[in-house]
């Protein structure tokens, strides 16, 4: 893949005329600091472009998400059937913070249903930003597919900007590197195809590919807006990693009441026990966090329905939280009995 990165450039346009699909890719993890970013820090973490300001939201949570940045690309798509299909265009990409303590990066363009036969001048692509086109016919299907496979070497690969960008701001020097607790990074791979006109937005396709890797496929009406899908798929990707983060949390620890050994709360030393060392971290900074929805547009909305529907997410979430709050419940209850040696 070829590609160069954009600087100041022109806002993204909204709609693209003649789009028939959208792919991006979304990583999200946690924010490597000892505390949450504030609101001035989180503006500053994420002031990817010095001519345009980060918005920042403070309801219903707080929120930053930076200026788009454009990068070219003169390379093939990947393809299910194997067509060598070359494109050129601009991939938008852009950083988000939730509530100064879990950041997600994500690019993403739109792709027409035909282009002309040769490269034209890049100037014809930079007023059209986060758009690409095919040089020839664009076979949708085989392309959709093989965008959530990941194509081949040198494809266009969108989660390598994504990637890329993520990379850079974990670097920024406001991080002290010391994460509350440990978690992995997820990808959330998305394609969004034209649904036939009259039908509503539909969900297809939600599959965990891999441990760290989630595949989407959407239906959306023509003209559907890219910040819509963008922000859409940003939101399904952060609440999927805090269910991916909490359910490895709980993982591994070993569950139970507090026995008479473990009481009081604090042992000698101060510590507290080990499932209240594992489990507050969570309590701190992950358990509020959950609010799907929040910055969904009203159209694509509805597209959560399927995901509470089957498998479950928000049912899923209350279920641990409340084994969270269970467990330490527990540890902050001094046994009924306590063990006595016996009487020699």
């Amino acid at each position: 893949m070829r590609a160069s990165a954009g600087g100041p450039g022109v806002r993204p346009e909204t709609t693209a005329p003649g789009a028939v699909l959208a792919c991006g890719e979304v990583r999200t993890c946690l924010l490597p600091a000892a505390q949450a970013l504030d609101s001035r820090a989180a503006a500053q973490l994420l002031r990817l472009r010095a001519d345009e300001r980060v918005l920042v939201s403070e309801r219903p949570n707080l929120y930053g998400r930076s200026p788009d940045t454009l990068t070219g690309v003169d390379c093939p798509l990947p393809s299910a059937n194997g067509a060598r299909v070359r494109a050129v265009g601009t991939v938008a990409a852009r950083a988000a913070l939730t509530e100064g303590r879990v950041l997600q990066t994500s690019a993403s363009f739109r792709l027409t249903a035909s282009g002309p036969d040769h490269r034209r001048p890049w100037g014809d692509y930079l007023v059209r930003p986060g758009l690409v086109e095919p040089l020839g016919k664009l076979p949708r299907d085989a392309v959709a597919d093989g965008l959530l496979d990941g194509g081949r070497h040198g494809d266009l690969d969108v989660g390598l900007i994504a990637g890329g960008l993520l990379t850079r701001l974990l670097r920024h020097p406001l991080l002290d590197q010391r994460p509350p607790l440990r978690s992995r990074p997820t990808r959330l791979r998305w394609v969004a195809l034209t649904a036939p006109p009259g039908e509503p937005p539909a969900l297809e396709r939600f599959t965990l590919a891999e441990d760290e890797l989630r595949t989407v496929r959407l239906r959306v009406p023509e003209g559907t807006p890219a910040a819509d899908l963008a922000g859409l798929c940003d939101d399904l990707a952060l609440h999927d990693w805090l269910l991916t983060t909490l359910v490895r949390v709980l993982d591994g620890i070993r569950l139970g009441p507090a026995g008479s050994r473990s009481w009081p709360r604090t042992g000698p030393d101060g510590d507290l026990p080990p499932v209240v060392r594992a489990l507050r971290p969570a309590v701190d900074h992950l358990l509020h966090l959950w609010m799907p929805r929040a910055r969904v547009s009203g159209e694509l909305a509805p597209l959560w329905e399927a995901l509470e529907e089957r498998p479950g997410f928000t049912r899923q979430w209350l279920a641990l939280v409340q084994r969270v709050r269970d467990q330490l419940t527990l540890h902050a209850i001094p046994p009924a009995h306590r063990e006595v040696e016996p009487a020699p």
